[in-house]
């Protein structure tokens, strides 16, 4: 049994079962977390590359979360080490009008990992399925189908060799009080504000419904979903780490058989 099944959305665990505040995965004072991030941030670049010299196989880390819930600082910490060769960041925010004009899949398609790569999703398809939810722009049925589409497009891709990796950053309603009023508080940080995040925390406990029902509907054996306590920056950052290093050594990566062509050259 994985020590990370206990964060892992299935018949028996659900959002509500996760403690924002918990700090299971931080061991020691503050000088060995950053030690331990770093070792880990390299441990990463080096199996991202094996997982390119490969040439065979992709991960998706898809990141969801509330404002301030940290996915852009995940990011920042998790990602120090990696080569920006083998990592790209796709950042999903409100649907422009020409993607509003296909289906809610169509933009998510451009932007999968290629092989050999691992791609970021700050934010996701799973926008979908939240905020028109909460708004009441899309009914029941709706939704229902959307779950379904999301399923079958996520066995989509690990069908072709994707393997897909999807975190909650889980904070509490207090929590995101505090980094909200530390932006207005402190001018160099005003423009990570918008009024509009008053407006998203208003409907809190809709959002925290809406959460739990797509990951109760969405995570499946080939996609699971892992609720990231994240009240603790370092504790968030740490358990992701380890998830992916976790996630890309049980991928068994392994370079290509030599080339017998290249036996006993001599460069000269």
């Amino acid at each position: 049994m994985s020590r990370f099944d206990k964060y892992r959305i299935g018949s028996k665990v659900r959002l509500a079962d996760i403690d924002p505040g918990n700090k299971g995965f931080l061991k020691g004072d503050e000088a060995a977390h950053g030690a331990q991030l770093d070792a880990l941030a390299i441990q990463l670049d080096e199996l991202q590359n094996l997982m390119h010299a490969e040439g065979r196989r992709k991960l998706l880390l898809v990141l969801q979360g509330t404002d301030t819930s940290g996915k852009d600082g995940t990011v920042r910490w998790v990602f120090s080490r990696t080569s920006p060769l083998g990592v790209r960041v796709a950042a999903f925010k409100a649907p422009s009008l020409e993607e509003q004009a296909h289906d809610f899949l169509w933009r998510c398609h451009a932007v999968v990992p290629r092989t050999g790569e691992l791609a970021v999703w700050n934010r996701s398809h799973y926008e979908d399925v939240l905020v028109p939810v909460v708004e009441g722009w899309i009914d029941k049925a709706t939704t229902q189908r959307r779950y379904a589409q999301i399923n079958d497009f996520e066995r989509l891709l690990t069908e072709t060799g994707t393997v897909v990796l999807k975190c909650m950053l889980h904070i509490d309603k207090d929590e995101q009080r505090q980094r909200l009023q530390a932006r207005i508080d402190d001018p160099s940080k005003n423009w990570k504000f918008s009024l509009g995040d008053l407006e998203a925390r208003k409907k809190w406990s809709d959002y925290q419904r809406a959460y739990a029902k797509a990951l109760d509907a969405t995570s499946t054996d080939v996609a699971p979903w892992y609720v990231v306590p994240a009240n603790s920056k370092t504790h968030r950052n740490l358990m992701i780490a380890q998830l992916l290093v976790k996630t890309l050594k049980d991928m068994k990566l392994s370079v290509p058989p030599p080339d017998p062509a290249l036996k006993g050259l001599v460069v000269r």
